[in-house]
């Protein structure tokens, strides 16, 4: 089970930090990613950035490069989405989801992903 949490309102240009706690799995045997969908589009979800297993791959959405990073801790089952310089156009749920895969971690794209959270909201104000 994945539980995501962090999410909140902040204005343009601040800086929110996600997380995303697993129970149930070996956690160290999961690449994870960070998706997002943003208002209005129901269907799509935007990969946003993923982590390898042990983290030596890591993969960002041209959108959030310089300013998203992400990083895990094993110890602690927990996957960290840091954003800042956050703008309007990062406002979404963002939802992690963890894959099996065992190399790397996807592009990331929805179809490569198995289990998911409940997402969490990110709302940006101008």
């Amino acid at each position: 089970r994945l539980e995501e949490s962090g999410g909140g309102l902040v204005q343009s240009g601040g800086s929110l930090r996600l997380a995303c706690a697993a129970s149930g799995a070996t956690w160290d045997e999961i690449a994870v990613g960070w998706f997002r969908r943003a208002p209005g589009k129901e269907r799509e979800r935007e990969g946003v950035s993923c982590i390898s297993r042990r983290g030596e791959i890591i993969r960002y959405a041209d959108s959030v490069k310089g300013r998203f990073t992400i990083s895990r801790d094993n110890a602690k089952n927990t996957v960290y989405l840091q954003m800042i310089n956050l703008n309007t156009e990062d406002e979404a749920d963002y939802y992690c989801a963890a894959t099996r895969i065992p190399e790397g971690c996807g592009q990331p794209e929805e179809w490569e992903y198995d289990y998911w959270g409940q997402g969490t909201k990110v709302t940006v104000s101008s």
